[in-house]
């Protein structure tokens, strides 16, 4: 029996069996759910291609004509394959994030949940900013620079549809995937292991972490693609500063 301290679990407890039902069926919701998405995208495949082909065309020019070729038999079915994962991740990800809230909250107290809602809410829409940055502005600028550079040295461009999608799919998915990194600092913030005073005394190594990040998830060397990408990362460690603060003062008051 709980005393009136103690937080009480939402629900009444599951057993072990009843508990692998219920993860059966949140992997099934979630794998239904990716093939619905699936299937619109082979459905529109072609509307799907010609979105996905924006960064591309954004940056060509009047005196820059670049058109994609297949170099082996089977590179058009790894594309297909590319634009069925992206494109079904992406679109399912909000509801891939639902079930999986929805198996979690019951074992959750309502003050665990307070915490994990916005958690879950802010993992979603930081992922889908940083893919839309990716796709917009980090997309483009590689290409651009790349282009630039292979017009410098006279070299002929002759890409590859694996090769292009191939780079949106690392830097969509990848971009995305380090916007959430604040959400790790509020979680170890609330957790009591890391304080505010600490991210501000080591500001400049968190500085030079985020450049290292930059290098490693765009392909190209140059600083200018690295610095885009690193920017919106170091706003995103001073935000997690600020919410980590009020998070202490919260606990202090």
């Amino acid at each position: 029996m709980h005393s009136d301290d103690e937080p009480a679990l939402r629900e009444k407890p599951m057993g072990f069996f009843d508990h692998l039902e219920d993860l059966r069926w949140t992997l099934i919701k979630c794998v239904v759910t990716f093939m619905i998405f699936a299937v619109l995208i082979g459905i529109f495949l072609r509307e799907f291609n010609d979105v996905l082909m924006w960064p591309l065309h954004s940056v060509q020019t009047s005196s820059t004509s670049l058109e994609l070729g297949t170099t082996s038999i089977m590179e058009s079915f790894t594309v297909v394959m590319q634009m069925w994962f992206l494109g079904g991740f992406v679109l399912a990800a909000p509801f891939l994030l639902l079930f999986i809230g929805q198996f979690v909250s019951p074992a959750l107290t309502e003050r665990e949940l307070k915490v994990v809602l916005p958690l879950c809410l802010a993992a979603m829409i930081l992922f889908l900013c940083g893919a839309a940055f990716s796709f917009f502005l980090l997309v483009p600028s590689t290409l651009r620079v790349s282009m630039e550079i292979n017009e410098y040295f006279g070299f002929v461009m002759r890409w590859t549809p694996g090769s292009y999608f191939g780079l949106l799919m690392w830097l969509v998915l990848g971009v995305g995937a380090a916007f959430e990194f604040p959400l790790l600092i509020v979680l170890l913030i609330y957790m009591g292991i890391l304080s505010t005073a600490t991210l501000c005394k080591y500001r400049r190594h968190a500085i030079v972490g985020i450049f290292i990040i930059a290098a490693i998830v765009t392909p190209t060397p140059d600083p200018i693609t690295q610095t885009i990408f690193a920017a919106p990362l170091y706003v995103l460690f001073e935000l997690a500063i600020i919410v980590g603060r009020r998070l202490e003062k919260r606990r202090a008051a």
